[in-house]
């Protein structure tokens, strides 16, 4: 389920169109639905709040002015744990250098 602080892709007419972050999610006062916040990440940022249902947020189709839309919760492509039982190098990934930039500046 997408919540609080999750990044979803908005998708008008079954066709990605922006990236958004849910600002908040707020029960409305008709039950079942809720007042979603969402950030939308492009040049000028801008915030709206739609008013959805549960499973709208869930990724569910709905309607706006006619077209259908639907959020889709954005998953990292990669992933930080690696998988039991296996070690950094066998799960495909090697242990980085961690470098200081306040280091660097000193040179």
């Amino acid at each position: 389920m997408t919540d609080v602080n999750d990044i979803v892709l908005i998708y008008i007419e079954d066709k990605p169109q922006a990236f958004a972050r849910v600002e908040a999610i707020e029960p409305d006062v008709k039950r079942g639905w809720y007042h979603v916040k969402l950030l939308l990440l492009q040049i000028p940022l801008m915030v709206v709040t739609w008013i959805l249902r549960d499973v709208y947020i869930g990724g569910d189709t709905f309607t706006m002015e006619g077209k259908p839309m639907r959020l889709e919760r954005v998953k990292s492509p990669e992933s930080r744990e690696k998988p039991v039982g296996k070690s950094e190098k066998e799960a495909g990934g090697e242990k980085g250098k961690v470098i200081s930039l306040a280091d660097l500046k000193k040179k």
